[in-house]
């Protein structure tokens, strides 16, 4: 298999995480960023016990410039970016008429704008070489939406709408661009909730289970795999059975 250069944003977290592990085991170079640098140092120690070598870059994924200099960094640090994959992103939940304008845009920046930010900073050394893979972690809740999530919704279902028109405009140039939406998903963030509304979650998903990390690492990975060159322009649900749009 050929050895690329893999940027993760987002990847200490849960899913992020799992990603980037599924990733290196493929044989690549992978890369994430990071704002904390003490929280960053510990993490990628873990990460390295555990057999995986991360290349670690600061950057803000709300901020352009920001993502163009690191996108820059992991390219002198590791060599050309190959494969993108936009997982950073936050909630700021709250009904809308509550919502305020800083919850609002928090989320589409981190969510959404990020999306802009860095793959326009690694789309035209992709068009340049006539290969790459981009995929968009978008979520179960841009699909059908979510009470309390006018915000995040929105960002995530923006998040395909951003995959189908990028993988029109570069097929010829044998990129793919690809959208993986998750359901509730037992990374800490979801661990967090309460037991009882988390069990309130789980009796609504015919699977009778949260997701694991793994599975939808093992989705990405699939998307960018060499095998993988007709597939572009694809929302790939992974939720267990709780939403079954088509």
């Amino acid at each position: 298999m050929t050895q690329r250069t893999a940027l993760v944003t987002g990847g200490t977290g849960g899913i992020g995480s799992a990603i980037i592990r599924y990733l290196a085991d493929q044989g690549h170079r992978v890369a994430t960023n990071y704002r904390d640098p003490d929280k960053a140092e510990s993490w990628r120690k873990a990460m390295a016990s555990a057999g995986v070598e991360v290349c670690m870059v600061q950057g803000d994924v709300t901020d352009p410039a920001a993502c163009e200099a690191m996108v820059r960094k992991v390219e002198e640090k590791c060599g050309p970016v190959d494969i993108l994959v936009n997982n950073a992103g936050i909630t700021r939940d709250t009904t809308f008429h509550k919502m305020d304008y800083a919850q609002w845009m928090d989320v589409i920046n981190a969510n959404l704008n990020s999306c802009f930010n860095v793959t326009r900073a690694v789309i035209e050394g992709m068009r340049a070489r006539k290969w790459g893979r981009i995929v968009q972690i978008s979520s179960i809740n841009g699909q059908k939406g979510q009470y309390g999530q006018a915000n995040y919704a929105a960002a995530k279902a923006g998040m395909h709408g951003f995959s189908i028109s990028l993988a029109q405009e570069n097929a010829k140039f044998g990129i793919t661009v690809n959208t993986v939406s998750p359901g509730y998903v037992g990374t800490d963030m979801v661990m967090a909730v309460p037991e009882e509304v988390r069990a309130k979650i789980v009796a609504q998903i015919p699977v009778g289970r949260l997701g694991k990390p793994e599975e939808i690492a093992h989705a990405v990975a699939f998307f960018t795999g060499e095998q993988a060159s007709w597939i572009t322009g694809a929302n790939l649900a992974i939720n267990g059975g709780h939403y079954m749009g088509w």
